[in-house]
C-alpha cells in the first residue's frame, strides 16, 4: 500500500485512506481492497474528472461533455486534487450539488484529480 491509497471494506463498503505508512499492523483488520482508479477519455466518460487551470487555482469538473448526475441514488461523494504527490485537497459533495470543485491553491507541476462515485467507484484523470 501507498500513502493516499483508498481502501474499501468488503463487509460494510466504508472507504478508508492510507495517511501514514508504518510497519506491519498487528491490529485485527476488516477485509479490504485497495481501490484502483479507472481512467478513460474525458470526452466520452462522465466519471473522469477534468481539470481546468485557473489564475488562482484549479477547477475540477466530473465529466467533460456531460455532467455526472447528482441524484440521491447516484452521485459523486468527493473530488480530490493531488499536487506534486504530497499535497492533497478534497471537497465532499452531496446529491443536488454541482459535480465540480474549485481549489484556490498554488500551482504545481504534477496535478492529478480523483473522484469517487457511490456506484461506479474511484476515477482519476490520468
Amino acid at each position: 500500500m501507498n500513502k493516499n491509497d483508498l481502501l474499501k471494506c468488503k463487509e460494510c463498503g466504508m472507504i478508508m485512506e492510507i495517511v501514514s505508512l508504518g510497519k506491519e499492523c498487528g491490529v485485527a483488520k476488516p477485509e479490504v481492497e485497495v481501490l484502483e482508479a479507472k481512467t478513460q477519455d474525458a470526452a466520452t466518460e462522465k466519471h473522469v474528472p477534468y481539470v481546468e487551470e485557473r489564475e488562482n487555482g484549479y477547477l475540477v469538473k466530473v465529466g467533460k461533455e456531460a455532467k455526472h448526475p447528482m441524484l440521491e441514488a447516484h452521485y459523486i461523494e468527493f473530488i480530490e486534487l493531488i499536487i506534486d504527490g504530497d499535497k492533497l485537497y478534497r471537497k465532499y459533495l452531496n446529491p443536488g450539488d454541482e459535480p465540480e470543485a474549485f481549489f484556490e491553491i498554488a500551482k504545481g507541476k504534477d496535478v492529478v484529480a480523483r473522484e469517487y462515485c457511490n456506484i461506479h467507484g474511484l476515477w482519476k484523470n490520468r
